[in-house]
C-alpha cells in the first residue's frame, strides 16, 4: 500500500470524526479500508508460508503442513 493511499484512509477519517462523510465520500472510505485489509491478509499470509517449525527430534516442517484440515 502506498503513502498516498495511507494518507487519503487517514483524512477521510479525520473528516469522518469532525464533521461526517458525505455517502461518495463514506463509500470510498469503504473501497479504501478493504484494499488495505486485503493487502494485510496478503501480506500475513506470505509472512506465516515463510515460517519453519522445528520440532523436537530435530526435524524442520514448513508451517503450512501444520493446517486444520
Amino acid at each position: 500500500m502506498d503513502e498516498k493511499m495511507v494518507k487519503r484512509i487517514n483524512e477521510l477519517a479525520k473528516k469522518k470524526k469532525s464533521e461526517g462523510l458525505s455517502a461518495d465520500e463514506a463509500a470510498e472510505q469503504k473501497a479504501l479500508y478493504r484494499e488495505y485489509i486485503n493487502e494485510f491478509r496478503g501480506n500475513l499470509k506470505a509472512q506465516l508460508e515463510s515460517i519453519d517449525v522445528e520440532t523436537p527430534d530435530g526435524s524442520v516442517t514448513p508451517l503450512s503442513r501444520f493446517r486444520k484440515k
